[in-house]
């Protein structure tokens, strides 16, 4: 039995896997910022839940919430960064303010998250952050240029967080789905920047109609999304990446086949740049 620590778990993917943690026989710290919608999201559940409000922009929420979660079950061992939220728009058309808030939630949210459980997972020296990426961290699109951006940088982070807890015991998968059935796409989740420019109608206009022909039709299962990422802890060596959904699998491989065949392709340019006495270095740009 574990404790799973699981943030945005009022509803849709963050919702399933408290679920999916709980029928396995898990204990499950649930947060959101709304705690009624947690209530209606486990009505009847007792003992192994325990719903919590916190919202991840707010770190004593945040720390208030561990710190119930370590008085209730004494320990955590997986943290499942869920919480986010969307934002479409032409990179040049979103606000600052539009911006600021969409990284305020899936990157520094994050980051909050983790100043607050890591000490647990350190002091234990075992444990599992399972962060929530999309297929839109690996590779960008028309329209979602700013969430790409947060979801980049979490993947980024991410890397360098696995490197640097792999000593101490504590593993760390960047989980990316692609189109999942859930409220993603709904206005309280996904803001539409007002704002248009005339020379993106083709491009990142045409994404500007997708939620509405596409929200709740999406290919993907939450609830066999869950059970993965649920597996995940059991496995002997968990892997730095998830992906989840036939199209998420497409999109990360045309990815790579595009920066293989780029790379091949540039590889003179790029090597004639070092001084021709130098070695290989380790050093990073």
């Amino acid at each position: 039995m574990s404790v799973w620590f699981i943030t945005g778990a009022s509803r849709g993917l963050g919702a399933e896997t408290a679920r999916a943690a709980l029928a396995r026989g898990h204990q499950v710290v649930a947060t959101g910022r709304d705690l009624d919608a947690l209530h209606r999201a486990f009505p009847g559940t007792v003992g192994a839940l325990l719903p919590l409000a916190a919202d991840v922009t707010d770190e004593a929420s945040v720390r208030a919430a561990v710190d119930a979660a370590l008085a209730r079950f004494g320990r955590i061992d997986v943290l499942v960064n869920n919480a986010g939220r969307g934002l479409i728009g032409a990179v040049e058309e979103a606000s600052d303010e539009a911006a600021r808030a969409v990284f305020d939630t899936n990157f520094f949210g994050v980051l909050t998250t983790q100043r607050a459980v890591l000490p647990v997972l350190r002091a234990q020296r075992s444990g599992h952050v399972i962060n929530i990426s999309s297929v839109g961290g690996f590779t960008g699109s028309p329209g979602w240029g700013l969430y790409a951006a947060t979801k980049f940088a979490l993947e980024g982070m991410s890397e360098s967080l696995r490197a640097e807890l792999a000593p101490l015991g504590v593993h760390v998968t960047i989980v990316q789905p692609g189109g999942f059935r859930t409220d993603f796409l709904d206005p309280s989740s996904l803001h539409t920047e007002p704002y248009t420019i005339e020379d993106y109608a083709t491009t990142s206009g045409a994404t500007r109609g997708v939620p509405a022909a596409y929200n709740h039709a999406q290919p993907g299962d939450p609830a066999k999304a869950a059970a993965a990422i649920v597996g995940l802890p059991e496995a002997a060596e968990p892997p730095m990446r998830l992906q989840l959904g036939a199209d998420s699998v497409t999109r990360v491989s045309a990815k790579l086949d595009q920066v293989r065949e780029e790379l091949g392709k540039w590889r003179a340019v790029a090597l004639a740049t070092d001084h021709t006495d130098s070695g290989t270095g380790t050093g990073t740009s």
